[in-house]
């Protein structure tokens, strides 16, 4: 993506994540952890794949949030929520940006999560 200022960070989403803490007597639980940031939401219009999905009332929605020790443990079995709307999205992709400062997180609605 191109030049993104902080401005542009205009949604607020969140990602529930499992995280592996220690339990005392040398194993670990998996932990629920919530992960909340800043997001530029870019809604895909484009080809025939998308428009197909969208007919069937999935959206699909690149996310660009900012590249952190937190968000490096963002996956695709990870469910992120658009903290405003309520809105779920499952997530298909997570790609660092060419210059590693933010992370593209393809997501689509309207799925079964």
């Amino acid at each position: 993506m191109a030049n993104i200022r902080p401005g542009d960070l205009n949604q607020a989403v969140a990602f529930d994540i499992m995280t592996s803490q220690p339990d005392g007597q040398g194993g670990y639980n998996q932990v629920p952890e919530t992960i909340t940031t800043r997001a530029h939401f870019r809604f895909l219009r484009g080809g025939e794949t998308v428009q197909a999905a969208r007919l069937n009332g999935k959206q699909p929605v690149v996310a660009t949030i900012r590249r952190n020790e937190r968000t490096r443990l963002i996956k695709t079995d990870t469910v992120m929520r658009d903290t405003r709307t309520g809105t779920k999205y499952n997530i298909r992709a997570v790609v660092p940006t060419d210059d590693r400062k933010f992370l593209e997180v393809t997501a689509e609605s309207g799925v079964t999560i």
